[in-house]
C-alpha cells in the first residue's frame, strides 16, 4: 500500500468527509465534513466529535428573509430556529493491506421552534436520540505518489422519524420528516479521495462524496446529496497542524407524499479553518469553524451563519 507523504500522517484523520447530514425541514448543510480516519497505517482509531450547527437565519433564495417584517397569521409556515447538536462516535480500522473499515454512531439532540400558516403562536419541539448509523468501507491500493483510495457503503436507518411536535398549537403532530434524528431510508455512499503533496510544507486532500436514497420509507425520500472538499494542511509547526478546508455541497429536492419539496435542496460553499493539536503519541484534538461562502437554497429553509466542530482522536 502505498505511504502518505510525511507530515500528512498527522493530519489524515481529519478529512473532508460530508457524512452527517443536518435535515431541518429541507435544510441541505452538512456537518460532518471531517471524516475521522481513513488512516495510513494499519490500526485502529476512535474519535469523538461534537459538532454544533445553529440555523437561525431564515432565507429564500439566496436572500434572508426578515421575520420581523411577517405579518401573522402568515399564509406559509415561518421557521424561527433550528439548534442541531450531534455527539459522534468513530471507530476507524486500517488493515494491513489498502482496505479499511469506519463505523459512525451519530446522537442528535434538535430543539425546533416555528409558526404554522395560520398561527400566530408558535410551536415548538425537541428531537433527538440515536441518529442513522454509517458504515463504510475503503480501498486504497492505487500506486502513484501519496494516496488516492474509494469508498463506499450504507447509512442504515437506525434513528427515530416519528416524533412529535411539544408546545404550541401544533403540540402532538408529528414534526417534519427533516426534523427527526432518522429519514427511515438505506442511502448508498459512493466517493473517492486522494491525499498528497504541493509544496514542502503542505498538503492537500481531495474528496468528493455522494450520498444517494435507495428507497422511499412512509411517503418520504430523502434528497441524494453531492459533497466535494478540499483541503489545505501546513506540516512545518511541531504539534500543531493548521488547516483550511474549502466545501461545497449540492442537494437535490427532498420527494413523496411527507416531503417538502418546495422548501428543500440548493448549492452550499463553505470555508472552514481549524487545526489539530498533538496530545501524545496516541491521541490528538481538533477545532473547526465553517463559515458560509455562498447559499442558495431552494423555497423557505433555515441556514446557520457560522458552524463549530471539535473532538479528540485516540489510537488504539
Amino acid at each position: 500500500m502505498s505511504r502518505i507523504p510525511r507530515g500528512l500522517a498527522a493530519a489524515c484523520l481529519l478529512l473532508p468527509a460530508p457524512a452527517l447530514a443536518c435535515s431541518s425541514c429541507g435544510c441541505a448543510l452538512t456537518s460532518d465534513w471531517l471524516s475521522q480516519g481513513l488512516v495510513s497505517v494499519p490500526g485502529t482509531v476512535l474519535t469523538l466529535r461534537y459538532d454544533d450547527v445553529p440555523q437561525t437565519r431564515l432565507q429564500d433564495g439566496r436572500r434572508a428573509v426578515d421575520r420581523s417584517a411577517v405579518v401573522y397569521p402568515a399564509d406559509r409556515e415561518i421557521e424561527q430556529y433550528t439548534y442541531n447538536h450531534y455527539f459522534t462516535a468513530t471507530l476507524d480500522h486500517q488493515f494491513a493491506s489498502p482496505w479499511g473499515v469506519n463505523l459512525q454512531i451519530p446522537l442528535v439532540y434538535r430543539p425546533h421552534v416555528t409558526t404554522a400558516p395560520g398561527d400566530t403562536d408558535f410551536t415548538s419541539s425537541t428531537t433527538g436520540g440515536l441518529g442513522d448509523i454509517r458504515l463504510t468501507g475503503r480501498w486504497q491500493g492505487f500506486g502513484g505518489p501519496g494516496i488516492t483510495g474509494i469508498q463506499f457503503g450504507l447509512k442504515l436507518p437506525t434513528g427515530s422519524f416519528h416524533e412529535h411536535f411539544t408546545g404550541g398549537p401544533g403540540a402532538g403532530d408529528e414534526v417534519d420528516r427533516g426534523l427527526d434524528p432518522g429519514t427511515g431510508t438505506v442511502d448508498a455512499l459512493v466517493g473517492a479521495y486522494h491525499y498528497g503533496r504541493i509544496a514542502p510544507k503542505v498538503d492537500i486532500i481531495l474528496q468528493a462524496l455522494a450520498q444517494i436514497p435507495l428507497n422511499e420509507r412512509e411517503g418520504y425520500k430523502p434528497a441524494t446529496a453531492e459533497n466535494f472538499s478540499v483541503g489545505f494542511h501546513y506540516t512545518g509547526w511541531r504539534g500543531i497542524t493548521p488547516q483550511l478546508q474549502v466545501n461545497l455541497r449540492l442537494a437535490s429536492k427532498d420527494s413523496g407524499v411527507n416531503a417538502d419539496p418546495d422548501h428543500s435542496g440548493g448549492e452550499l460553499l463553505y470555508v472552514a479553518p481549524g487545526g489539530i493539536v498533538r496530545l501524545g503519541k496516541r491521541a490528538s484534538a481538533f477545532a473547526y469553524v465553517q463559515v458560509p461562502v455562498y447559499q442558495r437554497v431552494i423555497g423557505y429553509q433555515l441556514v446557520p451563519t457560522c458552524t463549530a466542530s471539535v473532538g479528540i482522536n485516540y489510537r488504539l
